[in-house]
């Protein structure tokens, strides 16, 4: 892991944020959309909070990603 991966896989987590309809998504379904593990996808979440770009709630079980 480097930060080049990270920013990388920001950069999926991003687009398949942009793409659903509601521009949220649920954690499971951003594994699926992006078929990253989850350790990359949380590399990917802090970067994307650092630039402000994401917020994070909890519903039931799952992580909800959702753009600013």
């Amino acid at each position: 892991m480097n930060i080049e991966s990270i920013g990388t896989w920001a950069g999926e987590v991003y687009k398949a944020l942009e793409n659903s309809d509601t521009r949220m998504l649920g954690f499971k379904l951003v594994k699926k959309a992006t078929k990253l593990k989850k350790d990359e996808i949380m590399a990917a979440l802090g970067w994307l909070g650092r630039e402000g770009k994401i917020t994070l709630a909890m519903n039931d079980e799952d992580l909800v990603i959702a753009l600013v």
